[in-house]
């Protein structure tokens, strides 16, 4: 299994080459992947057993829907992506596979159709031609710097703000309230360890 320590060392020439180069960019950019996938470039699951948590997860898709609608989802993460995901982030409606095809993938869990347009316009590498690129370390690396940096992630690293970059990326946008990214405790317990390892 990687660690962040490994992988800032083994691509270290990338990062340096874009700026993720101090030890509070590099916690900070490590905290978050190891949040999103575990420092391992694999696809978003879906495949969900309960319908609360489905709902809990997905609130606007389920949104005013009964136990029963969910369940037709439930235990077939295709089905599930291809619901959830349809007519959103550029993905075409459910019968199109969008959902499922675009699902988030990588270190940073890049999700939707335009994203992959994006990463395939900015890299160079065919992310939406061939989703499943993404399921290679150096190209998740590579998705997942391009990501930071179109954001400007080191900006709000630089000034120790966990809570403006967990909202970017989780939320899409920063808001008023601190700590409401799903997830928030433990990606500042993660950058909390993270601090240690790039000090």
């Amino acid at each position: 299994m990687a660690t962040a320590a490994g992988l800032a060392k083994k691509y270290k020439t990338l990062l340096e080459k874009h700026r993720i180069n101090t030890p509070l960019r590099l916690a900070h950019f490590f905290a978050q992947l190891d949040h999103e996938s575990n420092l391992e470039p694999k696809r978003e699951s879906l495949y969900y057993t309960s319908a609360d948590r489905a709902k809990n997860i997905f609130k606007s898709p389920f949104k005013n829907k009964d136990t029963k609608f969910i369940s037709q989802y439930l235990k077939n993460s295709q089905k599930m992506a291809n619901y959830v995901y349809a007519n959103r982030m550029g993905n075409g409606n459910e019968a199109s596979g969008d959902g499922y095809r675009f699902r988030g993938g990588g270190m940073m869990q890049h999700t939707g159709a335009n994203e992959y347009k994006i990463l395939q316009a900015r890299t160079g590498i065919p992310f939406y031609d061939n989703p499943e690129l993404i399921e290679e370390e150096a190209n998740a690396l590579i998705a997942a710097i391009d990501y930071w940096n179109r954001l400007g992630l080191s900006n709000l690293a630089d000034k120790d703000d966990i809570d403006g970059i967990s909202d970017l990326i989780n939320i899409g946008r920063q808001t008023d309230t601190y700590g409401d990214s799903s997830g928030f405790k433990d990606r500042l317990k993660k950058l909390q360890i993270y601090k240690q390892t790039f000090k």
